[in-house]
């Protein structure tokens, strides 16, 4: 079922300087990039132990003081977590293919925080390191 976290999302206002200071600072290497219309709009640091950090740049629009935009749980079956989901009575999330060629399904907790899904495909960003084209 679930595998581990995947990935933790967030918001930064500074691409550059967030990749400086996870990079050089702490010594973590860049796994692909997210490019929308030929521009760098986010990226994914690999932690470790295939566990990533995920950085968008936050629109001008976005406000608040918590930066956290979602954390991702990786699993070897959505089918089955939904299934788990849906037989204790929660909403369960649409399965489909993302961007990144990982099946996903999005979520929220009962309080509202929002979970995605991932199920690796060989073909995934994550697998292959190839860029993301949003």
């Amino acid at each position: 079922m679930i595998q581990g976290i995947a990935h933790v999302c967030i918001r930064v206002a500074d691409l550059d300087r967030t990749a400086r200071f996870y990079c050089e600072g702490l010594g973590l290497e860049k796994a692909f990039d997210f490019v929308r219309d030929g521009q760098v709009v986010g990226f994914y640091l690999k932690v470790g132990n295939g566990n990533y950090l995920e950085f968008f740049r936050r629109e001008e629009t976005e406000t608040g003081p918590n930066p956290i935009d979602h954390f991702c749980l990786e699993t070897d079956s959505i089918d089955a977590v939904n299934a788990r989901l849906a037989d204790a009575g929660y909403a369960v999330g649409e399965k489909k293919m993302g961007a990144d060629h990982a099946w996903q399904a999005w979520l929220s907790d009962p309080d509202g925080v929002r979970i995605e899904l991932h199920e690796y495909t060989p073909d995934c960003c994550q697998k292959t390191g190839a860029t993301c084209i949003l």
